[in-house]
């Protein structure tokens, strides 16, 4: 193909389960429909079967990176295969700040659920909070609506939920490999401050930003209220841009990671935004997508093979 008026990209393809033929097969055709070139190919993992590769792509400027995007995302949910397309520039291997969403992505719950399961409200809140992840409610009025149904829950109960938290598969590995790279590491969460410092103690970050929970006078109860500024959509990609402003770092160089409508700001903010597992809307709208079960998988994005990963491993 002709090489003028060309857009270069890195193209990430990844499935846990192994790249199919069928897949493969349909990858290669849109390909040469598209008329786009494969400049370099490298393979990243090193499982017995073929689970992830990377392609150096060249192509057509007519083809915009909307168009590009949705017709990747119809080909990836055809094959449960990911497809992750960034722009090949000097930055895609320079990141140096990863922000993370909490629940249902650093951690497997959603933390006001597990809070609400010790007082039996779970049905209520567990209702509230997914309509307010799919982005049919608006986040403060339905965080103040969660929380006022927690007025009089002991204290204790997040000692109890902090025992219980289910770390996603992959996260003390990522967070490890990253931090051994020189990464900072964030956790901004539309959850809760004493949750998201102990994920923070457990995966070493840097940061914890959360809402804060009002306790009564005596700090034996919660009142039903938060106190403080509200971390919502707008209040994450607000903190993204101060962590990266207070540590040097251009936001070329920032990844975003999340799963609920609560990070469709955040995730456009960042030069990376990963959708990871995440709801419908955010998975069209976020850059890039990871459909697997462990956030180990974002290493390939960034650049890193299974063989860097591991000797990462060894330098934490």
């Amino acid at each position: 193909a002709p090489y003028a008026q060309r857009a270069k990209y890195m193209a990430t393809v990844v499935n846990e389960r192994g790249l199919s033929p069928e897949f493969l097969s349909q990858w290669l055709n849109w390909l040469l429909a598209r008329k786009i070139s494969v400049e370099q190919m490298r393979r990243l993992d090193g499982h017995a079967s073929l689970m992830c590769v990377e392609f150096r792509l060249s192509v057509p400027d007519e083809l915009t990176p909307d168009e590009l995007r949705a017709e990747l995302i119809a080909i990836s949910a055809a094959h449960q295969t990911d497809v992750a397309l960034q722009p090949d520039n000097v930055f895609r291997r320079q990141k140096r700040l990863v922000v993370f969403d909490m629940d249902s992505t650093l951690i497997q719950q959603e933390v006001i659920d597990e809070i609400a399961r010790a007082t039996g409200i779970e049905r209520q809140v567990a209702a509230i909070t997914e309509r307010a992840m799919q982005g049919e409610l608006d986040f403060k009025e339905s965080l103040a609506a969660r929380v006022a149904l927690l007025e009089g829950t002991p204290v204790e109960a997040l000692e109890d939920v902090k025992r219980q938290l289910l770390f996603t598969e992959g996260a003390h590995y990522l967070c490890r490999a990253l931090k051994s790279a020189g990464f900072k590491l964030a956790v901004i969460s539309g959850g809760f401050l004493p949750l998201a410092k102990h994920v923070k103690a457990e995966l070493g970050l840097d940061y914890a930003f959360a809402n804060q929970l009002q306790v009564t006078a005596d700090g034996r109860r919660l009142t039903g209220r938060t106190f403080g500024p509200v971390v919502d959509a707008a209040r994450k990609a607000e903190l993204l841009e101060v962590i990266a402003q207070a540590e040097g770092i251009a936001i070329d160089q920032v990844v975003a990671v999340g799963d609920g409508a609560n990070d469709l700001l955040m995730l456009g903010k960042a030069s990376l935004g990963i959708a990871f597992n995440a709801k419908p809307r955010v998975q069209e709208q976020a850059r890039a997508r990871i459909n697997q079960k462990s956030l180990a998988n974002i290493l390939y994005l960034m650049g890193y093979s299974e063989s860097e990963a591991a000797e990462l491993q060894l330098l934490g």
